[in-house]
């Protein structure tokens, strides 16, 4: 059984070895990824092809019992949107990544100067740089948060398999203790998007039990099957990261269940998110620290997955703080008139000042108080995922300023699939990690392996898009 066990990932210890004891990157050099991110984005959408229609329109059309509008689109043009998305969205971001990592920084400054100058032309092509406000302008916002989404879930995707490759700067993985590297912005981020358009921040109706029940347990279940597959093949697992037996599902489990209980209302959510998050960080100041981050484990199921639960408190604290902001900056109204909605510029500029001030925050918790921890999940680490985040949803409400379409083919596809997408690349992720060495493949050979990958799980997503398929349960 044991060197059946052992076939399955002869190379377990290395590739656990590889992604443990990393410090980080520095802050200048996250944020100046993700600048990029977002500005490829604006920019992708500020081209257009001659001979292409826009895909996301219908190319024809017919009633369907004079109620539901039955939407044929082209194909070839689809598909071959798709492709260009691809092209000008993920295939740079794969090389930033990797192949381009050391000009990360001169690269920010360029491709913002190229975002700079397509708004200068456009403003001097009309006569003013800012549109009409109303309902487009507010559509527009929130068109901004789901291309905020999709990017997030972008990066997460082709980090959790490139991290695997020798290509992918250490730096950039998940840092031991304290730091701060790109890929520890990943829960925190997933967190925060799903706190920022959740049903509270959008103050829909409270949930049934029922509904509650059919919306946690899809999480749940894939916490046990990650755990499972893990277990069964032996995969390698980096215990500091959550423990022995807690995995990123449990922790979006967690923070749904005790949201849920708790019924919060939205207007109170930042309160009582701030309340945990002072509180958690001074027990942490306490000793609690040095036991999250000691080696010793007890026997006892919270020992074994002691940083999974008490980091639950930190997260669940970054999600009721997210919901305040989500619902005051994106669904909220002016006054006691709830047709009155706020403008894309209103929402900018305080985008704006809050991205500037959480910066702020990081940079004097991580030097005074504690630095930041995602391992800990501590308040430092929580500024630093607000900033960063927020920085990512401020370059993309530039939007407005540019020309062109103000989504693409692929984030509608992915934005559609969320989860879905997730779960494939993960999926994906541990099927090329037990068929290939990714410990000893070459850079070229890496890169197509990545490449490949990730034009793989576009197509999915995309053809799911194309024919309608929504992968939700709750």
């Amino acid at each position: 059984m044991d060197p059946l066990r052992k076939s399955f990932n002869p190379h377990k210890q290395l590739k656990e070895e590889f992604v443990s004891n990393l410090s980080g990157s520095s802050m200048i050099e996250i944020a100046a990824l993700s600048t990029i991110v977002p500005v490829l984005i604006l920019l992708r959408h500020s081209i257009s092809f001659k001979g292409l229609t826009d895909p996301l329109s219908p190319v024809n059309t017919s009633k369907k019992n004079d109620a539901e509008t039955v939407v044929r689109k082209d194909w070839k043009v689809y598909m071959v949107t798709l492709v260009l998305d691809f092209l000008f969205i993920i295939v740079p971001i794969l090389l930033f990544f990797t192949v381009l990592a050391e000009w990360v920084n001169i690269s920010a400054i360029f491709l913002a100067l190229l975002l700079f100058l397509c708004i200068a032309a456009k403003r001097f092509r009309s006569c003013s740089p800012f549109p009409k406000e109303g309902l487009q302008l507010v559509n527009s916002s929130r068109t901004s948060v789901s291309s905020y989404r999709v990017s997030m879930m972008i990066v997460t995707c082709l980090c959790i398999l490139a991290v695997d490759f020798k290509i992918f700067p250490r730096r950039y993985a998940k840092t031991e203790t304290f730091g701060t590297g790109l890929m520890d912005l990943g829960v925190g981020s997933f967190v925060l998007s799903n706190s920022l358009v959740s049903r509270q921040a959008r103050k829909v109706a409270s949930r049934s039990w029922m509904v509650a029940v059919r919306s946690i347990s899809p999480l749940i279940l894939l916490g046990f099957g990650r755990l499972i597959f893990t277990k069964g093949v032996d995969y390698q697992v980096h215990v500091g990261e959550y423990g022995v037996h807690w995995n990123f599902f449990f922790t979006l489990a967690a923070v749904s269940i005790l949201t849920f209980v708790t019924n919060i209302h939205t207007q109170n959510c930042g309160i009582l998110g701030s309340l945990i998050l002072l509180g958690y960080q001074t027990c942490l100041l306490c000793g609690l620290n040095e036991y999250l981050l000691s080696n010793i484990r007890g026997k006892d199921i919270i020992s074994q997955n002691k940083e999974g639960i008490f980091s639950i408190f930190g997260y669940w604290g970054l999600y009721l703080v997210g919901v305040q902001l989500g619902n005051y900056l994106f669904f909220g109204s002016f006054g006691n008139d709830s047709t009155s909605m706020k403008s894309s510029q209103w929402t900018r500029n305080r985008v704006w000042i809050l991205t500037l001030l959480f910066w702020l925050l990081t940079i004097i918790l991580d030097k005074h108080v504690e630095k930041v921890s995602r391992r800990m999940c501590n308040l430092a680490y929580v500024m630093f995922v607000l900033a960063e985040n927020f920085q990512v949803i401020a370059i993309l409400m530039l939007s407005d300023f540019i020309g062109g379409q103000k989504t693409s083919v692929l984030e509608e596809a992915f934005n559609r699939n969320l989860l879905a997408s997730f779960m494939l690349a993960n999926v994906l992720t541990g099927v090329i990690n037990l068929y290939v060495d990714t410990f000893s493949a070459s850079s070229p050979s890496a890169l197509i392996i990545l490449l490949s990958y990730a034009f793989v799980l576009s197509v999915f997503t995309g053809c799911a898009a194309y024919f309608g398929i929504k992968l939700k349960y709750w």
